[in-house]
């Protein structure tokens, strides 16, 4: 009966949490001064989708967000546990596929605003 109660206890305080990151997410600023998406836009809705476990949502918000948290991790465990060394380039390897995942998206993303902008004027 214990373990079931703090089952139900942690899952309804992720829920206000999730809630309380919903109305509290962080404006961008590259936005706020240009009225254009900057290659991060999009990461917030995509993490809190991938939290609720929507990952058709979070990939569709922001495509990029999964292999950066991946390499977010890979850094937090090379920091504790040295897993690259002088000679092997993973985090090196890493950083350029998913930078490449990033401009891709944000290519893609503008393309498709401007096909649709100059289309509708």
């Amino acid at each position: 009966m214990l373990p079931n109660f703090i089952t139900l206890q942690l899952f309804c305080s992720l829920l206000g949490f999730i809630h309380w990151l919903q109305n509290h997410l962080i404006p961008c600023p590259f936005k706020y001064f240009t009225g254009i998406d900057c290659p991060g836009c999009g990461f917030q809705r995509s993490v809190i989708a991938l939290v609720q476990g929507d990952l058709n949502k979070s990939f569709t918000s922001y495509p990029p967000a999964i292999p950066l948290l991946l390499f977010f991790a890979y850094g937090i465990a090379d920091n504790y546990f040295k897993l690259d060394t002088k000679k092997s380039a993973v985090k090196k390897t890493l950083f350029m596929i998913v930078g490449s995942i990033v401009l891709i998206s944000y290519c893609i993303k503008m393309y498709s605003l401007y096909r649709h902008y100059s289309t509708s004027a």
